[in-house]
């Protein structure tokens, strides 16, 4: 398959993680009397991913995020000739969801991008009020723990198949755990679709939510190397 069409792939993917994700925060987790919550907006981030999995998976390897990409180099599963495509077609799609998003969000009177359009950040800016190391530190863990799966679910001495249900299953469950805390990111290029529209805030934030998920997913690329390596 083409570096080409692998990336158009990896902007789809993207695409529809960001749209679906945020999109059910922004549209669905407070409407009126039928609200999805919190609970709703993470199967939702985590049904993106096993979706797209599923459909696009053996096409790009469906990574929908620069950390998971750079992560996949670290674990040496990935070429870095190749990282500078994959991450801006993940980023483009980011943005041309959060874009989509906007048309559609902006449609209903009344509304308004200080609700934070689903951007992620800390401070003032969580959900919860976490300060700017409690975020660092939930995304770096998390980030890293979602890599491990990711490379444990694909490992070739893995059972075949079901990689997609324990990744999207793991992204449901850290959304599960961090929202409070920072609205979840664990992926830059989501992280950025919203922030362009929110600006202010959201940019000047944007820094902790591609360093904090970059490192978590190099120490897990470099911890799954020696973990799951066969020593004689």
């Amino acid at each position: 398959m083409s570096l080409a069409k692998r990336s158009v792939a990896e902007f789809m993917g993207t695409f529809w993680l960001v749209f679906g994700g945020c999109g059910s925060a922004v549209l669905a987790a407070a409407f009126p009397n039928v609200g999805i919550g919190l609970l709703g907006v993470s199967l939702a981030f985590g049904l993106t991913v096993l979706t797209m999995a599923y459909a696009i998976g053996h096409i790009s390897g469906c990574h929908l995020n620069p950390a998971v990409s750079i992560g996949l180099w670290a674990g040496k599963r990935f070429p870095g000739s190749e990282l500078v495509p994959y991450i801006a077609a993940q980023v483009i799609g980011g943005i041309a969801a959060g874009a989509v998003l906007y048309v559609i969000a902006s449609g209903k009177t009344g509304f308004s991008l200080a609700g934070g359009f689903a951007s992620n950040g800390y401070g003032a800016h969580s959900p919860g009020g976490y300060s700017l190391l409690a975020a660092f530190v939930a995304e770096l863990v998390l980030t890293f723990m979602f890599l491990m799966v990711i490379l444990g679910a694909t490992d070739k001495r893995a059972p075949q198949g079901f990689a997609p249900i324990a990744i999207g299953l793991m992204l449901t469950l850290i959304h599960l755990i961090s929202i409070p805390v920072t609205n979840t990111s664990l992926n830059p290029a989501r992280s950025t679709g919203p922030a362009i529209f929110v600006g202010g805030w959201a940019l000047s934030q944007l820094w902790l939510f591609w360093v904090a998920p970059i490192v978590g997913a190099l120490l897990a690329g470099v911890a799954y190397q020696w973990l799951g390596r066969s020593d004689a």
